[in-house]
């Protein structure tokens, strides 16, 4: 039979649940507010009144980032985008990160090579460079310049590969004997057993090209390949309120639209995608970053 806690553990626990309630409350209260906030009437939500509750409950924001074609449009563009980012970026990846989960007796230039991109990745060329870079390579206007940029990406790179030198190193002595080349070890031995990092990686992905959306401004003019991201920015920079010509571009009235709601609308449309696909991939992400960011 299992000792009862004593007085100073029971308090401990405690401690730990109020601390726990703390963070989490401080953590939700921005996104219902936020919420909220996209739910309310625009001159009561200028007020400053609103907590976690609508007050006058409004959706003229949503209708007007919702009610066009371009919106759907630049989503189908977002989530091409994505999609795309996220199978050339996990090819990228895994075959990066396979040489130099060898030994460095297979791979001599191994830990060389590791600085170098260490070095090349922490630093930034700046935007000049980048357009001039662009233009030179025929990119700018063009869907690729959203895509390229992030397919290599050397923290990935890390956690696969750390993820991979924690397997035991029994299977590849036993694909050796059976004759198993490099292909064969990454399609048949380590690309099932990395599930838990791949669902990190793509988790990585997924949010920060979801999120981005200054490539598009500096190298994108078409709107037919503007990311939604982009396009809800440049709604709310757009549209002034106080301008007469705004309001009636905009579809209402000052008492109808302000910046604040479509800001608030905006940060709550950009939850979704994130708050759907991360309950599929939570219960890898733990697993994935400790066994991809610690080794023996």
């Amino acid at each position: 039979m299992l000792a009862s806690k004593s007085s100073g553990s029971r308090a401990f626990d405690a401690a730990l649940i109020l601390i726990l309630t703390v963070v989490s409350a401080a953590t939700l209260f921005p996104i219902l507010h936020t919420v909220a906030v996209s739910f309310s009437n625009p001159a009561i939500a200028g007020s400053g009144t609103i907590t976690v509750l609508p007050k006058g409950l409004s959706l003229n924001a949503y209708a007007r980032v919702m009610d066009d074609k371009q919106f759907f449009r630049s989503l189908w563009v977002s989530v091409e985008r994505i999609a795309i980012t996220l199978a050339l970026g996990t090819v990228v990846t895994y075959l990066a990160a396979f040489p130099f989960s060898r030994e460095t007796r297979d791979f001599r230039m191994r830990n060389v090579y590791l600085w170098l991109l260490l070095i090349v990745s922490s630093f930034n060329g700046g935007i000049i460079p980048g357009y001039m870079n662009a233009k030179n390579l025929g990119l700018y206007d063009n869907f690729w310049i959203l895509v390229l940029p992030y397919l290599f990406n050397f923290g990935n790179i890390l956690l696969v590969f750390n993820f991979w030198r924690n397997l035991p190193k029994e299977l590849d002595d036993c694909s050796n004997i059976d004759g198993a080349g490099p292909w064969m070890k990454l399609a048949y031995i380590y690309f099932p057993l990395s599930l838990p990092v791949l669902a990190t990686i793509s988790l990585f992905t997924i949010v920060n090209t979801w999120n981005e959306y200054f490539q598009a401004i500096v190298f994108i003019n078409d709107p037919h390949l503007m990311p939604l991201q982009t396009y809800l920015q440049q709604i709310v920079v757009t549209i002034d309120p106080t301008r007469p010509e705004d309001i009636t571009k905009a579809g209402g009235s000052l008492s109808d639209i302000s910046n604040q709601t479509l800001d608030a609308a905006k940060i709550s449309l950009t939850m979704l995608p994130i708050v759907f696909v991360y309950p599929f991939l939570q219960r890898y992400f733990i697993h994935g970053i400790t066994l991809g960011s610690v080794k023996e």
